[in-house]
This record gives structure tokens, sequence and C-alpha cells, in this order.
């Protein structure tokens, strides 16, 4: 494999690598800043029953986020190995599925989520 073919404009399959991993580091300490700035705000049980939840969906957004990317580095894995074999199919039926559901379970979350926001 070519892990410095170019996958899309200027970005090569190894970037996206990079970028998987820095996400990852980034976002480790983001909640723990997150979480450190959080602490002096919680005085009692009513304060962590609003502040907690709110921690719980960055969190959850941010590895919905990288599982996405990983994804989308297994997809180009995969065409970046079809194209050297000259294979024909790009996805199989099952793998379409399964990225049509996860498309479907992000838009069911995202509007989840944007109705459980307090309006301000």
């Amino acid at each position: 494999m070519k892990f410095d073919e170019e996958i899309f404009g200027n970005k090569k399959f190894s970037d996206l690598l990079k970028d998987i991993y820095d996400n990852q580091k980034k976002k480790d300490r983001q909640i723990n800043l997150l979480i450190a700035d959080l602490k002096p705000m919680l005085n009692n049980i009513s304060d962590a029953a609003i502040l907690v939840p709110a921690i719980k969906d960055f969190i959850e957004v941010s590895v919905k986020n990288d599982e996405h990317l990983v994804k989308l580095a297994a997809v180009i894995q995969r065409a970046m190995g079809d194209k050297a074999e000259e294979s024909s199919s790009f996805l199989t039926d099952e793998e379409k599925e399964a990225l049509l559901k996860g498309i479907q379970e992000i838009q069911e979350d995202q509007e989840e989520t944007d109705s459980e926001r307090p309006t301000v």
C-alpha cells in the first residue's frame, strides 16, 4: 500500500492517518481540560446532574467523529487495495448498508442532540 498516494486534493492517506491520531490526542487533552475547568463548579448533586450530561454529550460526539475518520480510512485503504489489484467492486453490499446505517445514525443522533439542547 502506498501511504503517500493522494486520496483527494493534496491530502494523502498518511495525512489522514496522522489526522486521526492527532484528533485522538487533542480530544483527550480537551476532555481533561474541560473536566478540570468544571470541577470547581460542582458544589452539589444538582450541579453534577447538569454538567455530567453535557460532558457525556461532548465525549460521545468526539468518539463518533473519530469512528467516522477510522471508517473513512478503512474505505480508502480498501479502495487503494482494490485499485492495486484492479478489482471491479469497490464496496460489498453489506459495507454499503453499514455505511448508510452509520449515516442515518449520525443524522438521528444530531437531531436528538439538537432537540435536547436547552434554548437560551
